[in-house]
């Protein structure tokens, strides 16, 4: 169901928030009207060329290595449609409906700039598919970041054409099929139009977009599941004292250890245990907003340039009406993606690290003094012994998921293209890697809501008792061995849900994690 409120999309002024807003949601897009005067006088330059006679690349020009080649007049439509066909070759599952809405929200925010030449009609069209909600079905594998993300915008661009499929409310058929259902005939391209469509970098930002947010909510989750653990291992709040990070003056450890102490303020286990004689915690516990906060100023870092991307003008060659210039340069290069997501990827894998670490010492007796692997009759019951074994293995999957993307390239396309990014599957695999750490922080959060019923009549904070309770309505107290397996997983749809991103916000009307969605 798409939400009755449209959003007005202003070309080239998207915010984190809005984009945050239109992939957790489904919501009616239209365009600002006060961007049809560029897109048109782009599109009249391009005619205006066509009618001189000058020969311009990607206007009547063959594409790639094949740029010296000219193209008659009468062959345009024609070159623009078989380039839209040719370049329909990607392969694998298809990308999912989010990422898909995502990308073709991108892809008419670049479009309606008004520097690509292309017919307001087509993105008028693009519009119609995604408030139709007919989604085009994009393989998932095929592109290598260079000449932008060719392989999966031509099955996006093919469904304008009748060409590839589509899915209608989730139902998958062909492409004609589904534009008949919607009242809606293929369009035929003219100059340019099928090469604005392939050429630009939306789909790698899409995928690294969704990684940065699913990350966010794994983040949240992580922070509240530390918190738990400190107060479950009858941790100390001292390390997360101002004074230790004003020193440093790292901004993302500030704002880590100002929701620290927000998070642990008022709990009762907490002050039972003040005069005790343990003289300093565990990495892990300690040293939480040293890393998560290197985490987090990783993310503003990541964000920022996703931001700027999600706003650019990434296709090729460009137009620019006033100057009467059509340049040919290369934006579609998304070499800024691939670190952004490299560094994404990094980040991520040390939320699971971390808490995987916390989740070690909450299982061993010695170290947390609790009950070994948090259960009565350790022997009798295993607890949560194999639990933090899947925590281990997905941490050490996540270790060989974030070897960098971007330091490899392969030439293409006969040698022209010869560096690539490698930003779409570096984007692309961030997904697995919230999964996996969404599911280590998913079993911490469990572990840890164990440890702190373990010391009742102790109660924690109460905002870590809102976490508590948002746990235990998923999963119930382990009084004897049951499977852990659906527990998990119910867990993990709150984090996935943004659940203790609430938890964070509720401490303060403007938290760290807000930053990145003004």
């Amino acid at each position: 169901m798409i939400d009755a409120s449209p959003f007005v999309m202003k070309p080239g002024r998207l915010t984190l928030g809005d984009l945050h807003s239109l992939w957790r949601g489904v919501r009616r897009v239209e365009l600002d009207p006060a961007c049809g005067p560029k897109i048109d006088a782009a599109a009249g330059l391009v005619a205006e060329i066509l009618r001189d006679g000058r020969r311009v690349y990607g206007i009547n020009t063959g594409f790639g290595s094949l740029a010296n080649t000219t193209i008659a007049a009468g062959q345009l439509s024609e070159l623009q449609r078989r380039l839209v066909l040719s370049h329909s070759a990607g392969v694998g599952a298809p990308l999912s409906a989010r990422v898909v809405r995502l990308v073709l929200i991108l892809k008419v925010n670049a479009l309606a700039r008004g520097h690509s030449g292309i017919r307001r009609q087509v993105i008028d069209a693009l519009l119609t598919l995604l408030n139709a909600d007919v989604l085009p079905v994009i393989p998932a594998k095929g592109s290598v970041g260079a000449s932008g993300d060719l392989a999966p915008l031509a099955h996006m661009a093919a469904v304008l054409l009748g060409e590839g499929e589509a899915t209608l409310g989730g139902a998958r058929m062909p492409a004609k099929q589904a534009l008949k259902q919607i009242g809606m005939a293929p369009i035929a391209l003219e100059a340019k139009e099928g090469l604005a469509l392939l050429n630009g970098t939306q789909v790698s930002t899409a995928l690294a977009l969704e990684g940065l947010f699913a990350g966010l909510d794994v983040f949240a989750a992580a922070l509240t599941a530390g918190a738990m653990s400190v107060d479950a291992m009858l941790g100390s709040d001292v390390p997360f004292d101002a004074k230790i990070h004003e020193v440093r003056g790292q901004a993302g450890q500030i704002a880590v250890a100002r929701l620290m102490r927000n998070l642990l303020h008022g709990s009762e286990i907490r002050a039972s245990h003040l005069d005790c004689d343990r003289v300093q915690d565990p990495y892990s516990l300690r040293c939480q907003p040293q890393v998560m906060g290197a985490v987090l100023d990783t993310f503003e870092t990541a964000a920022a340039t996703l931001l700027c991307e999600a706003n650019a003008v990434s296709d090729n060659p460009l137009v620019f009406a006033e100057q009467g210039e059509v340049l040919s340069g290369g934006n579609f290069h998304a070499e800024p993606v691939a670190f952004a997501a490299d560094a994404l990827a990094i980040a991520m894998a040390e939320i699971g690290s971390l808490s995987e670490r916390r989740l070690a010492l909450l299982v061993d007796a010695h170290m947390s003094a609790l009950p070994a692997f948090l259960v009565a009759e350790p022997g009798l019951n295993s607890g949560f012994m194999i639990a933090q074994v899947t925590a281990a293995a997905l941490v050490s999957e996540n270790k060989i998921l974030t070897h960098p993307a971007s330091v490899d390239s392969i030439p293409t396309s006969a040698n022209q293209e010869d560096h690539v990014s490698m930003a779409t599957h570096g984007a692309r695999r961030l997904g697995d890697i919230a999964w996996n750490c969404g599911h280590v922080v998913a079993i911490e959060l469990l572990a840890a809501a164990q440890g702190i019923d373990l010391r009742r009549p102790l109660k924690t904070s109460p905002l870590l008792i809102q976490a508590l309770t948002a746990v235990r309505g998923q999963a119930a107290f382990l009084n004897q061995d049951r499977p852990l397996a659906p527990d998990i997983a119910a867990v993990f749809e709150l984090v996935a849900a943004g659940r203790f991103r609430q938890v964070l916000f509720d401490i303060e009307q403007v938290s760290a994690l807000t930053i990145l969605f003004s």
